[in-house]
């Protein structure tokens, strides 16, 4: 029998954390300077991007001769497909970060969805991007 299990002594330790949703699951996500950051890459995200550029190639090669007909062809819906479809006029750089998991906070599937500026430095200020 160990020291440890014959006695009557507790060991507590104390992480500080806090859970968020992020991309639909569930992250644990540490204090700041508590450790190195690593990318992460928000696969919700990417996966949205991947099927908005998909889409505009799509619509430009003329194998669909609108957004709605593209939208009842995937089976999804008109709203749904334009919000989505807007990701394609991300500045490159704000792309290249989500794609390398360098977005930070202020990017995620809810704030690509609502509208946001069209001129490149204006996003890079809207999403407080630093990239």
């Amino acid at each position: 029998m160990s020291a440890l299990a014959s006695g009557s002594q507790t060991i507590s330790i104390h992480v500080p954390f806090q859970i968020t949703k992020r991309g639909g699951r569930k992250e644990m996500v540490l204090p700041a300077g508590s450790h190195p950051q690593r990318p992460r890459t928000d696969n919700t995200v990417v996966k949205a991007l991947g099927r908005a550029f998909r889409w505009k190639r799509m619509l430009e090669a003329g194998s669909y001769s609108s957004v709605t007909e593209l939208a009842e062809k995937e089976g999804i819906g008109m709203s749904y497909l334009t919000r989505v479809l807007r990701m394609t006029l991300l500045a490159p750089d704000i792309i290249e970060a989500i794609l390398d998991g360098r977005q930070g906070d202020g990017i995620d599937l809810t704030t690509l969805a609502n509208p946001f500026p069209t001129e490149w430095e204006a996003q890079r200020r809207h999403f407080s991007v630093n990239v």
